[in-house]
């Protein structure tokens, strides 16, 4: 299952690329048999499908009140650039396709999934290269995302503002 999200943002860009009918050949092509689209506030309407005539099966909704389990039991995820997503899902283990909004301004989310994607924690995306994003993806050569200890640069800042050490 594919799993793509795009936070409580409105990007009909990702929502209407995933639902075009080359990106799902693709995904299809690639194994993928369902497709689960959480579209935000967005007003693109994916179209639906059971999947019965040998076609990606394709659902949708607006908001969830966690999307863990839909995170949990993706093969793969199509995410927008927010951070929480992201980390989210690379905590989790999943493969993950960032798909940046290039209609954001100061997109700072961009700096975020460009430099994931250049330690090859993941793959980073527009709305135009998404299909060929998923055409050339090899999830066997993504690295598995290790979180950093942030306690020494607590300890340091807590000494710095004069906090007793634990």
């Amino acid at each position: 299952m594919v799993f793509v999200t795009v936070g409580t943002t409105c990007f009909d860009a990702l929502v209407k690329v995933v639902d075009s009918q080359e990106v799902k050949d693709e995904l299809l092509r690639r194994g993928y048999t369902d497709l689960l689209i959480q579209m935000g506030r967005g007003s693109y309407l994916p179209t639906k499908s059971t999947g019965d005539d040998g076609s990606l099966a394709v659902d949708y909704f607006t908001f969830s009140s966690s999307i863990a389990d839909h995170l949990r039991s993706a093969s793969l995820v199509i995410s927008h650039a927010g951070s929480g997503s992201i980390f989210e899902t690379l905590q989790l283990g999943k493969p993950l396709i960032v798909v940046v909004n290039e209609d954001l301004m100061d997109n700072h989310q961009s700096e975020l999934a460009e430099e994931l994607a250049e330690r090859q924690h993941l793959y980073c995306a527009r709305p135009p290269t998404l299909c060929q994003t998923i055409a050339g993806m090899d999830l066997k050569s993504l690295v598995p995302y290790c979180p950093g200890d942030a306690t020494p640069v607590a300890k340091l800042i807590n000494r710095f503002l004069g906090f007793p050490e634990d």
